[in-house]
C-alpha cells in the first residue's frame, strides 16, 4: 500500500471506445504490468477500476473526461494506490467486491460492494460466481459495443525473460497469453463449475468487443470465443 502519491512508470491515457479508457503502468521491481480501466457512466461521471498514481497531464486528462464517483477496488491484491487515490478524490464512492471487503477496508473505507452497486444501463458491475465474492467484472455498454474489465480471474501476460520471468512461466503459471493462472485456481476459485459457467455467461455478451484485464493486454481479437475457450479450462 502506498501511503503517498508515488507516481511509477506509465503509459499514456488511451481510448478504447466512446466511454471507456486505459492507462498501463509498471510495477516497481517486477516485469508485471498493471492496468486502470475508466468508465464514463450514463450521467457523466467516472468510474475508476484498479486506480494507478498518474502524473499530472494524466489527471488533467481525467479531469476533462468528467468528475471521477467510483473506485473499484477489484481484489484484495489491488489495493497499492487505493489509499493515496480516495485521499486525491474524496467525493468518489469506494466499491469493491463483497468478498474482497475485508481486505480492502484494512487499507480504505469501502461505501458499498459490487452487488450493492446499480447499474445505470452503462456501467453494470457483477461479482463472480464460484469466487467466494472475491473477483468481479465491470461491463459497460456504448455506442461502440460492450467492453468488460476483469482483474486477476484471466491474465494475458506475454512471457518475459530472466530469472523473474521463469518464476512467472513455470512456477506461477501466469505467462504465455489468455489463461487462468494457477494462482487464481487457487487462491480465488472456490467453485471452477460455478466460475466457468458465469465466465461462458460473459463471453455471451452481446456485442463483445473487448476484455480488459488488470495485468498487460487487452484481449481484442474474437473475444467472446477466447474467453469461452478459457473457461473452457476449468
Amino acid at each position: 500500500m502506498h501511503t503517498a502519491w508515488r507516481v511509477l512508470p506509465h503509459r499514456p491515457l488511451a481510448q478504447l471506445s466512446e466511454r471507456v479508457w486505459r492507462l498501463e503502468g509498471d510495477l516497481e521491481g517486477m516485469p508485471m504490468k498493471r492496468v486502470m480501466a475508466i468508465a464514463r457512466r450514463g450521467d457523466g461521471g467516472l468510474v475508476v477500476h484498479n486506480a494507478i498514481a498518474a502524473d499530472d497531464p494524466t489527471l488533467a486528462a481525467l479531469a476533462g473526461l468528467g468528475e471521477i464517483r467510483a473506485i473499484l477496488v477489484p481484489g484484495g491484491y489491488h489495493r497499492l494506490d487505493a489509499k493515496v487515490f480516495h485521499e486525491r478524490f474524496p467525493a468518489a464512492q469506494v466499491i469493491c467486491p463483497a468478498g474482497a471487503r475485508a481486505k480492502v477496508e484494512q487499507v480504505v473505507p469501502v461505501n458499498a460492494t459490487y452487488d450493492e452497486a446499480p447499474s445505470d444501463g452503462v456501467v453494470e458491475l457483477q461479482t463472480i460466481d464460484g469466487t467466494k465474492g472475491r473477483e468481479g467484472a465491470m461491463i459497460v455498454r456504448d455506442g461502440d459495443g460492450t467492453t468488460l474489465v476483469l482483474n486477476d480471474l484471466v491474465f494475458n501476460m506475454p512471457h518475459v525473460p530472466g530469472a523473474q520471468g521463469f518464476v512467472l512461466k513455470h512456477v506461477m503459471g501466469s505467462t504465455g497469453g489468455v489463461k487462468i493462472t494457477r494462482i487464481a485456481r487457487m487462491l480465488l476459485i472456490s467453485d471452477k463449475r460455478a466460475a466457468r459457467a458465469h465466465l461462458e455467461r460473459l463471453a455471451a455478451l452481446p456485442d463483445l468487443r473487448r476484455v480488459i484485464v488488470s495485468h498487460h493486454e487487452t484481449i481484442e481479437r474474437e473475444p467472446g470465443r477466447v474467453l469461452a475457450e478459457v473457461a473452457a479450462t476449468l
